[in-house]
């Protein structure tokens, strides 16, 4: 097997990416395939929203478990049998017959998929440095917008060419593929196995919770996830009923705000190490602020729908990519897995309210349109505007921590004590 020196760090972010990408198009292709799937099954529409809730309640619940057990194993072992769980589970909801085995394999598929999100960002920040982790982690990011831009349009077409389970099965086997890649060329990642390590003793979850800078990561987490999935499971459904936007340009409209995403994704990277979480993070929401005031509170009708598509993505990517790099600098090596797992259980868990949420604040008017998206989108504005505060305090906490670290590799007494990589300061 490849040690972790024989391995490039493209080369890692590339199979990290490739796992994100399989992952969240198999969950973000569910809710555009849902009027196909209800259709061929028998499924009411008003159902289709418990099968995707279905995936995060129980990718939030594997994320709860796997925050106790998760930092005993190789990372990249753990990684492949998640991600061939994952593959299972796809393939099954592509063979429902049901409402009832779809929404199990749906469930199964999130008890998989949420833990091989943890593990793929612990992977990262365990081999890659912190001056060069936003970059990385901006780079693995884009497996969201490469979703967008190819993911969901081939989902779609793929679906009115061979039916509503040839998307599942095509995902089934590129994950396969996946498992592969992260089995031979993945390096073993045991550095928080060392002897040195493992004598030190663990962390429990509830005293990691205890720590005040883990939970208000915990609470900057919920409140993007929150702020996000107000909106998120409604677009399609606004911009069809209340924009007039018709069915078979919707490809079009994620094709190019996936790739306006994945720009920013590139871009905002790099722009995190130099700048910091907090000022790239105030940026992102200050457009998140505007374009969801435009698009879904004062739509002017002049503005194309894909440019709608084209902003919001801008947005988001440039305020997520600000925060998920400064919570990955929260935890220490050690615990990087059960943090990242209770994460991913915070993530799933505030996506779920969110769009839950949205279903108490929307209502089908009698004229067709969906009423209610402003209540949605003044919610959602609310909860954006509380992040770059929350940013702030994050950052200040863990620079301090790092200055800490760093004040101990200065010699004392003729010794010096050597720091893990993540531990030094960002630059």
């Amino acid at each position: 097997m490849p040690s972790e020196r024989q391995v490039s760090e493209r080369a890692l972010v590339f199979l990290i990416g490739a796992v994100q990408f399989v992952n969240i198009l198999d969950f973000v292709m569910v809710m555009p395939l849902g009027p196909d799937f209800a259709k061929g099954l028998g499924i009411a529409a008003s159902h289709i929203g418990t099968i995707g809730g279905a995936y995060t309640a129980a990718a939030s619940v594997a994320g709860v478990v796997g925050g106790y057990f998760l930092d005993r194993f190789d990372r990249r072992k753990a990684l492949a049998v998640a991600m061939l769980g994952l593959v299972v589970a796809t393939a099954a909801g592509g063979l429902a017959t049901g409402f009832a085995t779809l929404l199990l394999a749906r469930v199964a598929a999130g008890l998989f998929g949420g833990p091989a999100t943890s593990l793929s960002l612990s992977i990262i920040a365990d081999l890659v440095p912190v001056e060069r982790r936003g970059r990385a982690l901006g780079a693995v990011m884009g497996a969201f917008s490469v979703a967008s831009i190819i993911g969901v349009p081939l989902a779609l077409r793929m679906a009115s060419w061979g039916g509503w389970q040839l998307p599942f099965f095509l995902v089934a086997g590129m994950g396969l593929l996946v498992v592969a890649g992260a089995i031979f060329f993945l390096p073993p990642v045991r550095g928080h196995l060392t002897p040195e390590r493992q004598a030190v003793k663990p962390v429990g979850v509830l005293e990691l919770l205890g720590r005040r800078d883990v939970q208000l990561s915990y609470l900057m987490t919920a409140v993007v996830m929150m702020a996000g999935f107000l909106i998120i499971p409604n677009i399609s459904a606004y911009v069809q009923q209340t924009l007039g936007y018709p069915r078979d340009s919707l490809e079009l409209a994620y094709f190019v705000g996936g790739l306006v995403s994945f720009f920013t994704l590139r871009v905002a990277g790099p722009l995190v190490d130099r700048y910091g979480a907090f000022r790239v993070g105030t940026v992102g929401s200050v457009l998140t602020l505007l374009s969801t005031y435009v698009g879904f509170v004062a739509y002017p009708k002049w503005l194309p729908v894909p440019v709608l598509f084209m902003a919001f993505m801008l947005a988001m990517g440039t305020r997520n990519v600000a925060y998920n790099t400064l919570a990955s600098r929260v935890p220490e090596n050690p615990v990087r897995a059960r943090f990242m797992s209770l994460q991913s259980a915070i993530q799933h868990m505030a996506a779920a309210v969110g769009a839950f949420l949205s279903v108490q604040l929307l209502t089908d008017l009698p004229d067709g349109t969906l009423g209610g998206m402003a209540r949605v989108a003044g919610v959602s504005m609310l909860l954006t505007a509380l992040l770059p505060p929350m940013l702030r305090v994050v950052e200040g906490q863990v620079r301090s921590k790092e200055r800490a670290r760093a004040l101990a590799v200065a010699p004392s007494k003729g010794l010096a004590v050597p720091l893990a990589p993540e531990a030094h300061p960002q630059r």
